[in-house]
């Protein structure tokens, strides 16, 4: 049996991890509402940024069309068929076709296609490793070795830029201390079901929010790993690909930047692209660029505040930056910690005060709420009826996204603690409509994650948390209920729950 006086350490020491972990989160909360800050003044500003005239032949650069593409069957035709349909001068264009299948018919769908297009006078090349050493980074940096191009382009097997992509993007490297053009994702399956809007709604923050909030103060963004254009110069002067992180975009966009190179970010400028419609496929993306964050952290943390050139306020974005993925971890933190909290705050008189940090969780929600409804409003629209189908999806995604916690912060551990794993690639379906089904996808995982156990236990976890809101006051005679945290507790039941039914009924 535990003494009072353990019990009251015990419970001390949860009390400060809580605390901990709710600053972290206030943290990057107000990193966020200073990036709403910059978003704002920066959509005010009339930038004129010099630009190639690409009408004149003579300003016209060469340049390499990257597709790092493995095993993809369902897609392969599609974005070579896309390809095709860039508007560029032919002796100006080179495609290199980077394919690590292992999938022979995937293989050669691609091979035959490019022979078609190879026919119509296209400069396409099939170009095929031996091993998949270094995974994407791998297959980027050996395209690079005969890429004729002084500038290159990557595409993800699910993208489908437009036909005059190019004329909008590469202008701007008439500035020679610009090393990459990043565009904006957009999404041609956002209303295909809940989780592929709940995607959606994420990745709109980050493509609008933060990467205009970043980069029109002169703050670190990223390149995406697709959807942009590197100046070769550029990768050759940071080190080139590197594949000992599981997002070696983040890590090339990290280097490039402390060498002094600088980033444009054309949020106008949209890439469509398929969202992953099953949850073992979002379940695989979301592990590699959470983990790739936390490894990204390890490598480049301590360079990002030694760097002397760089300014103060530029460092501690680019530090949160590179925490974004660990704030899953604190949630995770705080969404466990809750429970026990709930007893503790109406047990121990001489605690109380202490609580007053739990208010903080309160304002990064309205942080949060306030920054993503700018968001929401440029990509959807506003108006009463849009502001009321906000609130609807910013409770939906905050409930989704707190269900992926447990997923996504087993994740940043093994990055964090420098666990080495597979790149495992997202699989893609062709979705395009309601109509589109995804069942009969050979590259589907094909039993549940071994996560989802506890995530089902979560989901009940939180349910007594609800319930919690009544014991409390005959468990410990606390003066009255407590449904302070009720509100919390039920979007972790719900977000839980989601997540745990959504992967069983796909058996992902």
């Amino acid at each position: 049996m535990l003494s009072n006086e353990t019990i009251y350490s015990i419970s001390l020491t949860l009390l400060i991890i809580y605390v901990i972990a709710l600053v972290m989160i206030f943290s990057y909360a107000l990193s966020q509402l200073n990036l709403l800050y910059n978003y704002v003044r920066a959509k005010k500003k009339d930038e004129k940024a010099p630009k190639f005239d690409l009408s004149d032949p003579a300003q016209v650069p060469v340049v390499t069309i990257q597709l790092p593409v493995f095993n993809e069957l369902y897609v392969m035709e599609r974005l070579l068929d896309c390809m095709g349909k860039i508007d560029y001068p032919a002796d100006k264009l080179e495609i290199q076709v980077l394919d690590d299948s292992t999938d022979k018919e995937a293989f050669d769908i691609a091979a035959k296609k490019i022979k078609v297009l190879q026919g119509q006078g296209l400069d396409i090349k099939h170009v095929q490793r031996e091993n998949r050493e270094g995974f994407k980074a791998g297959a980027l940096k050996e395209g690079l070795k005969t890429a004729k191009g002084e500038f290159v382009a990557v595409f993800d097997a699910d993208f489908l830029p437009e036909s005059d992509w190019l004329y909008k993007t590469v202008p701007y490297f008439k500035d020679p201390e610009i090393g990459v053009v990043q565009t904006r994702w957009g999404h041609i399956n956002r209303d295909y079901s809940l989780l592929t809007k709940v995607q959606a709604f994420a990745l709109d923050a980050h493509f609008t929010l933060e990467q205009v909030g970043r980069n029109s103060q002169g703050h670190f963004i990223n390149f995406n790993g697709t959807a942009g254009i590197w100046r070769k110069e550029c990768i050759i002067d940071a080190g080139n690909w590197q594949g000992d992180t599981l997002t070696e975009d983040l890590d090339l966009s990290y280097r490039s930047q402390l060498k002094g190179w600088k980033f444009k970010y054309l949020e106008d400028v949209e890439t469509p692209a398929e969202l992953p419609v099953v949850i073992s496929a979002a379940r695989s993306q979301q592990f590699r660029w959470n983990k790739g964050g936390a490894e990204n952290f390890r490598k480049m943390a301590r360079k990002v505040i030694m760097s002397k050139n760089i300014p103060f306020k530029t460092r501690v974005h680019g530090i949160l930056h590179l925490l974004n993925s660990t704030m899953f971890l604190n949630v995770l933190v705080v969404a466990i910690l809750s429970i026990p909290m709930l007893y503790i705050k109406n047990y121990y008189e001489d605690l109380q005060g202490y609580f007053i940090a739990m208010s903080f969780f309160v304002i990064s929600t309205v942080i949060f709420f306030i920054c993503y409804w700018f968001m929401y409003k440029k990509i959807k629209g506003g108006g009463f009826t849009g502001f009321l189908d906000y609130i609807k999806m910013f409770f939906t995604f905050f409930s989704v996204a707190m269900g992926f916690s447990l997923h996504n912060s087993i994740a940043v551990l093994e990055g964090h603690f420098g666990k080495r794993s597979e790149f495992v690639r997202t699989p893609k379906f062709n979705i395009k409509s309601l109509k589109d089904s995804w069942k009969n996808n050979k590259y589907l995982r094909k039993r549940p994650s071994t996560n989802v156990i506890v995530e089902g236990l979560l989901m009940i976890y939180f349910a007594f948390g609800m319930a919690s809101a009544y014991l409390v006051k005959d468990w410990i005679q606390a003066e009255q209920y407590d449904f302070g945290l009720f509100p919390f507790h039920l979007m972790l039941f719900i977000g839980f729950g989601f997540v745990f039914f959504t992967s069983l009924r796909s058996k992902a």
